[in-house]
């Protein structure tokens, strides 16, 4: 007899509640995922955002994403910042837009307590599974393989690039790589045959020509409502409490 799979649920929490049973739970399911993985570093990344996105299937863990928000002058200029840490979905999942859908249900939340300047949303891609979400939910984010990155927009990326990530930032390419990657494990890395003929794959795999060892492009998109596709609007709408 086939059985209904349970259905997936989608929980936003302060990182401060993730207790030492869950933190495990985050690091086993990223080790699956990624190679590099050090529990020392991976706790050290988790203690410095503000919040986690949880994904589960019943009471088993399918998927997450740590961010930061916090305001900042590096552009000369008051922002307010979310920067996307860890984020995985396992592949029963992918299907689904609910992490997706919470995201953007957290970030639009948060945004009444911090109303200091514009929005963005500061992400490190290093898959191109990460990357294909900006043109899929926003309608103008950078780089991208259609527009060149406009000069303010590429002074700010710049600036907010090396206040976040030093030396670990290389401005002549737009790549940070960190001392001790995570790398995604060979099944993930490589997009399927024929994925690469997608403009924004192909546009990815050009630019980061490293990702295999764990570079990471950093990206840069605003979030307001006007820029959201179709699509992200869908996603747009708060999940219940």
């Amino acid at each position: 007899m086939n059985t209904v799979p349970e259905p997936l649920t989608a929980q936003t929490i302060p990182r401060s509640d993730v207790s030492p049973a869950l933190r495990a739970e985050l690091q086993t399911l990223l080790q699956r995922h990624f190679e590099g993985v050090e529990p020392v570093q991976f706790t050290a990344d988790l203690n410095e955002k503000s919040h986690v996105i949880l994904l589960r299937r019943g009471s088993t863990l399918v998927g997450f994403s740590t961010l930061l928000i916090y305001e900042t002058t590096a552009g000369g200029r008051p922002a307010t910042v979310v920067y996307s840490g860890d984020t995985i979905v396992d592949p029963e999942a992918w299907q689904s837009p609910l992490l997706s859908r919470a995201w953007i249900s957290t970030v639009n939340r948060l945004r009444s307590s911090y109303p200091n300047g514009r929005y963005y949303w500061l992400l490190l891609s290093s898959g191109f599974r990460t990357y294909r979400f900006l043109p899929v939910f926003w309608r103008e984010f950078f780089p991208r393989h259609d527009v060149p990155t406009p000069a303010p927009t590429a002074q700010l990326m710049d600036a907010l690039a090396r206040e976040r990530f030093g030396r670990a930032y290389l401005p002549e390419s737009g790549i940070v790589r960190f001392a001790r990657p995570q790398r995604l494990r060979p099944p993930f890395r490589d997009p399927p045959p024929g994925r690469e003929r997608d403009p924004h794959v192909a546009y990815f795999l050009r630019k980061n020509p490293g990702h295999r060892s764990g570079d990471e492009l950093v990206c840069l998109t605003e979030l307001t409502e006007a820029n959201l596709t179709p699509a992200g609007r869908r996603m747009s709408t708060p999940l219940p409490a």
